[in-house]
């Protein structure tokens, strides 16, 4: 009773005494002060921190530009900057592209910075727990098994074969036919649907049909497309909002539950296929794509009754996800920029024309995909979390739960790394030389370079992804000039987790006319 009667004496004091405006002047008031701390107490150059807010309203005011203004921002700020969401997101953390940084979240303190659970929440439904997802010793084991596997002399051999016909009975062919009626298309369109076909090959052993004439809808590649787009909006959408539609079951996260639905159906649907073909005849000998591998492996055999089911489906979709967008990606911006260089074109198209049928490594080539990825990394940024209280080797403190965003992007744009032409598309820094020689890559730190991560959670598909690389560029290049279509000598590219350019790369393709050149091999004129 008298606690009750003290509440209400309370309110009735407040209505009385305290006026509407006088609330608005004291939130305006502590609202100011909360910020002047906020920025006394940030490096100098880094992003304003808001109240309420914090780094949100910074975020939006640069959009339109959020790579060059991440770069510049840690730049001003000597290389790392702390930052927070929206009060209640539980979203904070420091920013780095400062690499003995990278270099101990990546490999020296490894064990305190997992993905950490705000990544795999957001990603449970489409990845489940396949490697991509995973961490401690459910990652450790799917790691073993990735690395044993596309390691193999057999692997390699038969994604290298999936690689060379894809190129060879698709995408060359389609690209003939484009050329032939002067048609413009969307390479990066293009270019993901290769290796959604490919990758889909490698992985599962079936072809989705994405490069098929006309360039169909699939809808096992639809699917996939929209549930990696949803639960990537999950990082940039307030907890409490897209819980709370995931609870209803309405809107986006309604959506996702069906695509991933139909992404893990598919996934079921060929995994059953291949263990009832494995119980008939007793061996997938004849298949070498990496479901088959998994099954047939000594594992999977094991007293322990080898992978299960949802194991393979996760395992599998996570290698879809990490080989879909990334070399696809990749090759779009490299494209883009041999079309502003044409001196590196012709250094390209030598290195590929005078490897002949022989296997050569091609170089040039591999320094100039390199490169490509240095300015234009597939994978911007990404984080760990910590498990404990940590300093990062810059002095910078980590609390416990709170992210270490590594910025690849600006990585690649930073003249204390690069020298002072970082901004130059320049294949030879990764030559011996200053202008042939052997690709010298391997001397740079990957701690510096990290297009493929490094440390333990270096990407097991580096090579496969080199070989697809290098395969279409040959293909293309050797073929067709690409010819870019005016008004896109500034290409923007798409907020996400992977750098798409945002409005696609519109191109037209032209056949070379073969011209002779003493000494050398029969190198396409640079017209046709």
């Amino acid at each position: 009773m008298a606690s009750s009667s003290l509440v209400s004496t309370a309110l009735r004091l407040v209505t009385e005494y305290v006026r509407a405006s006088d609330i608005a002047i004291a939130a305006a008031v502590l609202f100011v002060c909360s910020a002047i701390r906020n920025r006394l107490t940030t490096p100098p150059g880094a992003p304003m921190l808001w109240p309420v807010v914090g780094i949100i309203p910074s975020l939006f005011a640069h959009l339109d530009d959020i790579y060059e203004w991440g770069t510049a921002a840690l730049a001003r700020a000597g290389g790392t900057f702390p930052y927070r969401g929206t009060w209640g997101g539980g979203s904070s953390g420091v920013v780095t592209s400062v690499p003995a940084n990278v270099e101990h979240v990546l490999k020296t303190n490894f064990a305190n910075y997992p993905k950490g659970p705000y990544y795999r929440e957001r990603f449970v439904e489409l990845l489940g727990h396949g490697i991509f997802n995973a961490d401690g010793d459910a990652w450790r084991a799917q790691r073993r098994a990735a690395t044993a596997e596309m390691h193999s002399a057999r692997f390699l051999e038969f994604s290298h074969g999936t690689i060379d016909a894809l190129v060879r009975d698709k995408l060359v062919p389609l690209l003939e036919k484009v050329s032939e009626k002067g048609e413009v298309v969307d390479l990066q369109d293009v270019l993901l649907r290769f290796t959604f076909d490919n990758i889909c090959a490698a992985a599962f052993g079936v072809d989705p049909g994405c490069l098929a004439e006309g360039l169909p809808d699939v809808p096992f590649a639809r699917a996939f497309e929209r549930a990696t787009e949803l639960s990537l909006a999950r990082f940039v959408t307030p907890p409490f909002v897209w819980k709370a539609k995931r609870f209803l079951g309405v809107g986006t996260e309604r959506e996702l539950v069906e695509a991933t639905r139909a992404v893990r159906a598919f996934a079921e649907a060929t995994v059953a296929e291949r263990r009832a073909e494995l119980r008939k005849t007793g061996t997938l000998a004849g298949r070498c794509d990496l479901l088959s591998r998994l099954m047939s492996s000594s594992s999977s055999s094991s007293d322990s009754g080898g992978y299960s089911d949802e194991f393979l489906r996760d395992f599998c979709i996570s290698f879809i996800l990490a080989g879909r967008d990334t070399s696809s990606v990749g090759l779009a911006w490299f494209f883009w920029l041999l079309a502003s260089h044409r001196d590196v074109e012709s250094r390209v198209l030598a290195d590929v024309l005078s490897s002949g049928d022989g296997g050569a490594s091609m170089d040039y080539l591999h320094a100039a995909l390199t490169e490509s990825m240095r300015l234009y990394p597939p994978v911007p940024a990404d984080f760990k979390e910590a498990v404990e209280d940590d300093v990062l080797p810059d002095g910078t403190f980590v609390r416990a739960r709170q992210r270490v965003i590594y910025y690849a992007y600006a990585m690649g744009r930073d003249k204390s790394l690069w020298g002072p032409d970082c901004l130059e598309f320049r294949p030879e820094r990764w030559l011996n030389g200053k202008k042939s020689g052997a690709f010298a890559g391997g001397v740079e730190s990957p701690y510096k370079y990290v297009v493929f991560n490094a440390g333990p959670r270096l990407c097991v598909g580096k090579r496969f992804a080199y070989a697809q690389m290098k395969a279409v560029a040959a293909a293309v290049l050797g073929r067709f000039r690409v010819e870019v279509l005016p008004g896109q000598e500034k290409m923007k590219p798409k907020l996400n987790t992977t750098l798409y350019m945002r409005d696609g790369l519109m191109v037209r393709f032209a056949r070379r006319e073969q011209r002779h050149e003493p000494g050398h091999a029969d190198v396409p004129a640079a017209g046709g």
